[in-house]
């Protein structure tokens, strides 16, 4: 019961508490770039749900069963790029074959996915706060996937709230959208030290 329990702690910590958006600023790029519209945000959420799973997971994996054993705990980061990029162009193949509508609209942020600072730092969170098996690591990294997941959905449903909203001229765009990032990361540091 008490590893349910910190397995149930450990994902409302990552997903609200600490969200690798709102409290680490890790992941802005997508997050201001494909939240323009509500579909494409879900959408980029779930892809990058399913990356950070796959490669928090992995990387837990590679690092614990293979780089700390035999002390090469310095390629850390080339084999965690390795594990993203081989993640990111499992979802890019996907969503060709299946979605090619969704596929088409992300553009060049699909890629981009391999490149998502919160999906490196993710992998580094995990294998660095000391997480010392496997359950919690892939409850951290899926975690993690549905934070972003619903950072950038909270802040679609802004922006096309502020689409039809009377914005003086001045604060139209990027001005409203930094604005509105701001204030959504200051409610969400209210969450600060209900669980650490």
């Amino acid at each position: 019961m008490d590893k349910v329990y910190v397995l149930l702690m450990g994902f409302i910590s990552i997903v609200i508490v600490n969200n690798l958006v709102f409290t680490k600023f890790l992941g802005i790029c997508p997050y201001l770039g494909v939240s323009g519209r509500l579909d494409m945000a879900f959408g980029m959420g779930m892809a990058v749900t399913f990356v950070i799973t796959l490669a928090g997971t992995l990387t837990w994996l590679i690092d614990n069963l293979i780089l700390m054993p035999y002390g090469l705990e310095v390629t850390r980061y080339v084999c965690y790029i390795l594990v993203i990029a081989g993640a990111v162009q499992l979802v890019e193949m996907y969503l060709r074959k299946f979605f090619p509508p969704l596929y088409e609209s992300f553009g060049i942020f699909l890629p981009l996915i391999t490149t998502n600072c919160a999906i490196l730092g993710l992998c580094l969170f995990v294998n660095l706060w000391g997480i010392d098996n496997f359950p919690e690591a892939a409850v951290l990294s899926f975690g993690a996937g549905i934070g972003f997941t619903l950072a950038i959905c909270i802040m679609a449903g802004i922006r096309e709230n502020l689409n039809i909203a009377d914005v003086p001229d001045s604060l139209k765009g990027a001005p409203i959208t930094l604005i509105t990032a701001g204030l959504l990361t200051l409610a969400f540091m209210g969450f600060a030290g209900m669980i650490k």
